[in-house]
């Protein structure tokens, strides 16, 4: 840390600062919670299972749409700092509200959780994007894998404190309820992540932009079309994207799924809380090392031998029978999950054109967002045909594959002209 400008510092520990969101709020806590608070409605498993899909969608939709719209408003000069404040003032609010709003309203804690996720992928999106800002290309694999890295740190603590409030409070040695202990951890997530993201605020100020005009919004629109229409002029930056598609739906599909494995194995829910938090420990340094091995080894050597270690553990998943083996992909996937996503990031950030990064962390924010959905279908329809979800698993090596094959097609320089021309 010591190493880095006061920028790059301010701007790490916002990854240290929303992961708090990610593990209490995404994928921890607060699914639980909601699944309570509907049963106690008297809404059947399956209701509220698909109530929270549909809001996930839905949230996640929206956000998809708006993000290359916003993202090249945010181009003009003083903009990508207002876009970022607002999303994070959304997220903030609201994920306190899933604090304030009773357990006994779970279409209203409903509501307000879809709002913390467009506030909380609206915030990535311009926070990805300033990473052009606040560092230089040559350091940007550093500068992304530490944020990864405090992200994975900085998630452990939050988590603890939260689900130690839910145990303890389960054991009756502190004087509240399990439902007052998960407010309690919500209210935990909003101020970390809120007290955490003052040093970003204060002094990470946006250095590339266009100069603004009379009518952004409109100009904004007008930017986005142009980009479209000479998408041959991105072709590194596109054709990136596409492996990127690919290569990372994978990735997302086995973090998303691993509960059901583990759980499937016969692991019980307290065991697989340990196995989440050992592998956020072992995934922080490995983001690291991914970094400076990208900087030695240039940055798509290392995407590619992330994505040879997702293929075994694809192969690995096929033959899993045991805890054991359990343990072992989990700690396979920490020492590759956080390099392949800290690296695919500085990647694109070398390839945009400085000037008109946010638009193209828009459609880098698109190709995340959508690449949701191949994945979990591939597993599930290979699962229920072969009637196995070792082979649903391993069905995600085409994935892999696809993105490899595609990856290598890229140029490792960027032999885009990244001037104001493209805005032209």
């Amino acid at each position: 840390m010591s190493r880095m400008s006061k920028q790059e510092k301010s701007w790490v520990f916002y990854d240290w600062a929303n992961s708090a969101y990610s593990i209490l709020i995404t994928t921890a806590v607060f699914p639980l919670y909601f699944k309570a608070a509907a049963s106690s409605a008297g809404l059947s498993g399956a209701t509220s299972t698909a109530y929270w899909g549909y809001a996930n969608s839905f949230a996640t939709l929206l956000v998809s749409i708006c993000a290359p719209i916003l993202g090249s408003i945010a181009d003009f000069k003083g903009f990508k700092k207002r876009f970022f404040t607002f999303f994070f003032a959304l997220g903030i609010i609201f994920t306190l509200m899933l604090a304030a709003v009773p357990s006994s309203h779970w279409l209203i804690l409903l509501l307000c959780y879809m709002l913390t996720v467009i506030g909380f992928g609206g915030t990535s999106i311009f926070y990805d994007a300033f990473l052009v800002d606040v560092t230089t290309e040559e350091r940007m694999n550093k500068i992304s894998s530490n944020g990864f890295a405090m992200g994975y740190i900085g998630s452990t603590i939050p988590f603890i404190l939260g689900i130690a409030l839910i145990i303890l409070s389960q054991q009756h040695i502190l004087p509240f309820s399990v439902t007052v202990a998960s407010q309690l951890a919500f209210a935990i997530t909003a101020l970390w992540w809120g007290l955490f993201t003052i040093p970003m605020l204060r002094n990470v100020k946006q250095i590339y932009y266009k100069e603004r005009v009379p009518n952004p919004v409109s100009n904004g629109f007008k930017q986005l079309v142009k980009t479209v229409k000479k998408i041959k002029l991105y072709r590194p930056l596109f054709l990136f994207l596409l492996a990127y598609f690919f290569y990372i739906d994978g990735v997302n599909t086995i973090i998303t799924m691993s509960t059901a494995y583990g759980t499937d194995l016969g692991i019980d829910s307290t065991s697989l809380l340990i196995i989440l938090f050992v592998t956020q420990v072992v995934a922080a340094p490995f983001a690291v090392i991914y970094g400076k091995l990208a900087d030695k080894y240039q940055g798509k050597i290392m995407l590619l031998v992330g994505i040879f270690v997702y293929i075994i553990i694809c192969t690995y998943a096929y033959f899993l029978k045991t805890v054991l083996d359990f343990w072992i992909l989990a700690m396979l996937v920490a020492s590759s999950q956080g390099g392949i996503q800290a690296l695919s990031r500085s990647y694109f950030a070398k390839l945009v054109p400085k000037e008109n990064a946010n638009e193209f962390f828009g459609f880098y924010s698109i190709f995340y967002k959508f690449a949701a959905i191949l994945g979990p279908f591939l597993v599930g329809f290979t699962a229920q045909m072969t009637g196995n979800t070792n082979s649903g698993v391993f069905s995600l090596i085409v994935l892999f594959i696809i993105g490899a094959f595609i990856l290598l097609r890229v140029p490792e320089s960027n032999n885009i002209q990244k001037s104001n021309t493209f805005s032209q």
